[in-house]
């Protein structure tokens, strides 16, 4: 039983000032089935007043649904409490989902300030069920005969799970402790939207305004292309004459411009002011936010009987306890450190060589790789962009879902949209049978937070003997067209793409009874595995040659591009390996406190934690914690280390499809029905027991990071 609350939580993080409420002046869409195809979000429909009535109408909703379980006069039986427990709330789910997925990747002022306005509402809503005695009594009655009732396995599982959850959730707890629960859940569901509203307000805020057109040295055409659009679209009023060229902290900006700028005082100016979001001491610092966030946190593991936060969270999860994050995080970290420590000193004789006379900085990390790669494989990512149009590399994921999995895909455009720029896409079989509707959209703007994100508008389940279909999006913040030049994409997003498929087809190509089970509704630490998995696809060779052709001619993927790809692989694998895990281990750095030990000075207390892991001074986590949307806006708290563990995953799971080949359809369907359509309907690890025959080896991960010889 996912709670309404955590959908909320782990998907509206915007912005919010004093909330408002309008009535309604249109019928309420939500409170009849759409009259769409397929029976998609009516978005047209739509509006901001609708979203407060309906939620208000979905909790009491459920609130008469949950009431119709405890009242009955007939004994707990699964039917009618623990089925009728996971099909309660259905119009709270759907209005959720819509209102949660706009305000991440539309969101608006009248959305920002809805979603201050139901945080806590939904958080004593979900707290009124998992704290109900009488509907505890009642799942437990049925739990404790478990052994006796003759249950599916999916029936099994269920039952299991929603039992834990109530005992997770406080059902088990003295009245004092429930109510203390309750206040500790109705806060961290206020500061959790007010960290991601920060950090968006962060984001847009920034820009670096140059006029100066020597500035912009060594910057690729399409990346001041790009910035010159970013200039008009800031400044609308300026005429002709006036030339500008605007950079900000998404990605596509941020990162060409640390990778390409001569400018070292810009590089520097720009990364300080990434580095430095959330943390400004003013109205969208996040210091005091995320402290009382880690405090609440450990109090609330410390009342359900755990020693801290992580040892809460990877109850549920396949790593199970911290101690074996640690050791596997350690055994990466004592593999990496050399090799960074390594390339640290690559560039710094590269820059000395520059006659620069200065220390290697953060800020000169990638513009010096970037460099080196270019004199060691005579490689130069801007030469891959035009093999990379956006466009193509979506026909490119089109053409391996067929080949992997018999899967079509046709575009709508008869489907409502949330933006203009969100496309529709109808997913079927080969033989043409439906499965369900998937929606893409890929730029940045100023309404969508920063990242990339699978996430779903209807989750698959059946109901009354009939299949629900699952409606997924997938959301990304990807290099624009500029002028007569499509969209063209880096590596990093090339194989991004390919990721967020991954999470889709998850979701997509689920075949579940319960909702609660369907597609992406596993552990984190296993979640990435089908995303990442997909990333294996992107830069191998027999399939760039399907998908990489050049936007303005047509013509394949030269072999000696493919040739360099292969062999720069491993390059900048410190850097990019050592960044990550510091923010994995910062992540349980926090979560591992205890209520007396949370600290008053977060910034210090993230030194002292690096420091004392050896993080070398040009490399700062990949997320720092003014900044840690994964951890303190996105449901990844003593999580974030789940990227590596599934990384183990995938490459191991890999190896299948390089021993018996790339689009071996046997491979491709015994995945798809050991752990894409399974969800969370059994262990994790014997769903992949079950695909690989075997437990997985880190070997695969070692080689493909260059990280351990002779594995």
């Amino acid at each position: 039983m996912k709670t309404i609350a955590a959908v909320l939580i782990s998907t509206v993080l915007m912005s919010v000032s004093a909330p408002v409420s309008h009535p309604p002046t249109d019928p309420n869409p939500f409170l009849t089935p759409y009259n769409t195809p397929f029976g998609v979000p009516d978005f047209g429909k739509i509006k901001p007043e609708h979203f407060e009535p309906a939620i208000e109408e979905g909790m009491s909703q459920q609130a008469t649904e949950i009431a119709a379980i405890t009242k009955q006069k007939q004994a707990p039986t699964f039917a009618n409490t623990i089925e009728a427990l996971e099909a309660s709330g259905d119009l709270l789910r759907r209005v959720m989902t819509v209102f949660g997925n706009l305000n991440s990747a539309n969101t608006s002022d009248e959305l920002q300030k809805i979603a201050q306005t139901v945080a806590p509402k939904l958080s004593k809503n979900s707290d009124d069920i998992s704290l109900n005695p009488v509907l505890f009594g009642r799942v437990k009655a049925v739990y404790d005969q478990r052994n006796k009732l003759k249950l599916t396995g999916d029936q099994q599982r269920l039952l299991e799970k929603t039992y834990k959850n109530f005992v997770r959730n406080g059902a088990a707890l003295p009245t004092d402790k429930q109510e203390r629960l309750r206040k500790i859940n109705g806060e961290l569901s206020v500061l959790t939207l007010k960290f991601g509203q920060n950090l968006l307000a962060e984001n847009n805020a920034y820009a670096l305004v140059i006029d100066n057109e020597k500035d912009l040295s060594g910057l690729p055409a399409s990346v001041v292309a790009a910035a010159a659009d970013a200039a008009k679209k800031r400044n609308p009023q300026d005429g002709p004459t006036v030339r500008k060229w605007v950079f900000t902290l998404q990605n596509p900006s941020i990162m060409p411009f640390l990778s390409y700028a001569d400018n070292r005082a810009l590089r520097e100016q720009i990364f300080r002011a990434y580095l430095e979001r959330g943390n400004h001491n003013d109205e969208h610092d996040n210091k005091q936010i995320m402290s009382t966030m880690v405090g609440l946190r450990a109090e609330k593991a410390q009342l359900l009987g755990y020693d801290n936060h992580a040892a809460y969270i990877l109850e549920e999860s396949m790593a199970q306890t911290p101690a074996k994050v640690s050791e596997l995080i350690n055994q990466l970290w004592t593999a990496t450190v050399p090799v960074a420590q390594q390339e640290a000193a690559e560039l710094q004789a590269l820059m000395d060589k520059d006659g620069k006379n200065e220390k290697l900085s953060s800020w000169d990390w990638r513009y010096y790789a970037e460099k080196l790669c270019k004199q060691k494989f005579a490689f130069d990512e801007q030469e891959l962009r035009p093999y990379f149009a956006l466009d193509n590399v979506r026909e490119g994921i089109f053409m391996l879902c067929s080949r992997l999995y018999g899967l079509r895909f046709e575009r709508r455009t008869d489907l409502p949209v949330y933006h203009e720029e969100a496309m529709a896409y109808e997913v079927k079989e080969a033989d043409g049978r439906h499965i369900g509707i998937m929606y893409m959209d890929f730029f940045p703007r100023a309404s969508k937070r920063g990242g990339a994100w699978m996430t779903s508008y209807r989750r698959q389940e059946v109901e009354n003997g009939k299949k629900i279909t699952p409606v997924v999006s997938i959301v990304c913040n990807f290099s624009k067209p500029t002028g007569n030049m499509p969209a063209l994409l880096s590596v990093d997003e090339t194989t991004t793409f390919f990721h967020e498929f991954g999470h889709a087809l998850h979701g997509l190509l689920s075949n579940v009874t319960y909702g609660s089970q369907s597609g992406t509704s596993v552990p984190r630490d296993f979640v990435e595995l089908p995303s990442q998995i997909m990333e294996n696809w992107a830069m191998e060779p027999e399939m760039l040659r399907l998908f990489a052709k050049h936007y303005q001619t047509g013509a394949v993927i030269p072999d000696a591009l493919v040739d360099k790809i292969k062999k720069s692989s491993l390059f900048n694998q410190g850097f990019e390996t050592t960044e990550y895990l510091a923010a994995s281990m910062l992540d349980m750095a926090y979560h591992t406190l205890k209520p007396g030990e949370i600290p008053t000075d977060v910034i210090a207390f993230e030194k002292q934690a690096m420091d004392k892991i050896g993080l070398i001074d040009q490399i700062p986590p990949r997320y720092r914690s003014t900044y840690f949307q994964h951890v303190f806006a996105g449901g990844y708290s003593a999580g974030y280390y789940s990227y590596i563990w599934s990384a183990v995953l995938d490459a191991d799971a890999f190896e299948v499809f390089k021993q018996k080949g790339l689009f071996d359809p046997k491979s491709a369907q015994s995945f798809r029905k050991n752990v894409l359509e399974r969800g969370g309907t059994e262990d994790p690890m014997k769903l992949y027991r079950n695909f690989r025959g075997a437990e997985p080896d880190i070997k695969p991960l070692l080689r493909r990071r260059g990280l351990m010889k002779d594995v």
